[in-house]
């Protein structure tokens, strides 16, 4: 995990300065769909805000249930593996003779 996390630092720094020094990932909106929403009423804004909530939340919603999922099973795997390593040091295989 200290590996990862020494290897995943450099690299999301990176990415993170690219982002803020590039200009044009600052403006980054469609000239139509500004117009419409600066010409639209009080009403139209908050349906497009409403829009925005809609389409934002589930994504975030499931990948959170996937995070804690994750989180939760961390240990399962490697509890079944020290499982076996404990098994195969307490008796050799079916078949085992340790004879050749």
């Amino acid at each position: 995990m200290k590996r990862f996390i020494v290897l995943a630092f450099p690299v999301l720094f990176v990415a993170g300065v690219a982002l803020l020094l590039t200009p044009a990932a600052l403006a980054q909106s469609c000239a139509l769909c500004y117009t419409q929403a600066a010409q639209s009423g009080s009403r139209m804004i908050e349906a497009l805000k409403s829009g925005i909530l809609i389409l934002i939340v589930p994504p975030t919603l499931m990948s959170v249930g996937l995070i804690f999922v994750c989180y939760r099973k961390r240990n399962q795997t490697r509890a079944g593996e020290e499982d076996l390593d404990w098994e195969w040091q307490q008796a050799p295989p079916e078949g085992f003779s340790g004879k050749r």
